[in-house]
C-alpha cells in the first residue's frame, strides 16, 4: 500500500525540504493510517503533491493536468508518482471514473479542489467535485494547508526560492448525512475550504474611502 518511487525518495526529500525550506509538518497525527480517503490540499507550488505526502504513508494517486503528461520526462516521473491525467477546462469523465475506481478499493486520492495553482497565493474558488465525490461514495476528506509556497515558488519562477515552509493536517471531514447530493457536496466543501483557510492569513481589507 505505498507509492514505490516516493518510498525511495522519502528520506532524501524530506532531508532536502527540511535544509531548503525548513519545511514543518503540522497536525499528522489526524492523517489516517488506511483508506478510502480524499487528500484536499490548497494549490500553490508544482511541488504540493511530493511535499504534502511526505508523512503519509498511504498509497496516494494525484490529478494531474493533463497537459503535463505530454512533456517528456515529466510524465514518466508523474505517472511513477501515480498521477492521472485531468482536463482542468471541462468536465473529465475519464478522470472521474478513475477516482471512482481507487476509491471503492479503499485507495487514497489526492484532489486540489482549486484545480489550478492560486496565481497570488489566495485561495481562488474551489471546484465541486472532489465533495461530489467524496458525498457520493461516503468518503473522508483530509483538508491540508500549505503555508509559504506562493512566497518560494510563484508562478512564472523557473525554480523555488529557500523559504520557511509550514504544512498543516487538518482532522478529516466526513460527508454530511443530506439526502441532496447536491447540498451535501455544497456543506462539505464549504467546511474544507475553512478548514484550509483558517490557517492562511486573512486577506488585506480594501481601504475606505476618506
Amino acid at each position: 500500500m505505498r507509492t514505490p518511487v516516493l518510498d525511495t525518495l522519502r528520506p532524501f526529500l524530506r532531508f532536502g525540504a527540511r535544509i531548503y525550506w525548513r519545511i514543518q509538518f503540522e497536525g499528522i497525527q489526524h492523517i489516517p493510517t488506511d483508506g478510502p480517503l480524499i487528500i484536499a490540499p490548497n494549490h500553490v507550488t508544482y511541488a504540493d503533491p511530493v511535499l504534502v505526502c511526505l508523512p503519509i504513508h498511504l498509497r496516494v494517486h494525484f490529478m494531474a493536468w493533463d497537459a503535463l503528461f505530454e512533456i517528456p520526462g515529466l510524465s514518466w516521473v508523474i505517472r511513477r508518482l501515480r498521477a492521472f491525467p485531468v482536463q482542468l477546462e471541462s468536465a473529465d469523465p475519464r478522470s472521474t471514473r478513475e477516482a471512482v475506481r481507487l476509491l471503492q478499493t479503499g485507495q487514497s486520492v489526492m484532489i486540489f479542489p482549486e484545480a489550478a495553482r492560486s496565481p497570488d497565493g489566495r485561495l481562488q474558488r474551489f471546484r465541486p467535485g472532489a465533495f461530489r465525490l467524496a458525498s457520493s461514495l461516503q468518503v473522508p476528506v483530509l483538508p491540508v494547508t500549505i503555508l509559504g509556497g506562493h512566497d518560494s515558488w510563484p508562478p512564472g519562477r523557473i525554480l523555488p526560492r529557500p523559504r520557511r515552509l509550514s504544512i498543516v493536517y487538518h482532522p478529516v471531514i466526513f460527508p454530511p448525512k443530506e439526502p441532496d447530493a447536491r447540498e451535501a457536496a455544497r456543506l462539505l466543501g464549504r467546511q474544507v475550504r475553512e478548514a484550509i483557510a483558517s490557517r492562511l492569513p486573512a486577506a488585506p481589507q480594501p481601504e475606505a474611502d476618506a
